[in-house]
This record gives C-alpha cells, structure tokens and sequence, in this order.
C-alpha cells in the first residue's frame, strides 16, 4: 500500500553476477626474507613449558627441603 499521491516504480531484476574468473592478488612480502625465516614456535613452547615447570617442581622441593631443616620438630 503506497502513500496517497506518490507514484509507484517498477523494480528492474538485479543484473546477473560477474563471471570473469581473476587471479589471486598477490602479496606484496619480499619473498627472500620469508623463505630464509623458519621458527618452530610450537616445538620451543612445549620445550619452554616442560623446563618451566619442572623448575617450578625443584624450587618447590629446595623450599620445602630448606623450610623443613629450618623448622625441627
């Protein structure tokens, strides 16, 4: 239902989709500097992870060893 005194238009279909097929865009990284680049984050986090608490684990047992001569019952 339109407003009194307004005309109405006729809707033409929405044209078709392109079809032109286009090449990825290429980035624009210098290609030298990636390729000589590789870090193994994933093996250096797990290395880090297991040093890191089992570091955690011996300064736990110095204090409790330390706290434990300190303290004779």
């Amino acid at each position: 239902m339109s407003k009194p005194g307004k005309t109405t238009v006729d809707l033409k279909e929405a044209p078709r989709a392109s079809r032109i097929r286009r090449d990825p865009v290429t980035s624009e990284k210098p290609q030298g500097l990636v390729s000589k680049v590789y870090f193994q984050s994933r093996g250096w986090e797990i290395g880090l992870a297991i040093i890191g608490i089992v570091g955690f684990a011996v300064a736990l047992n110095i204090i409790w060893i330390a706290l434990s001569a300190w303290v004779k019952l």
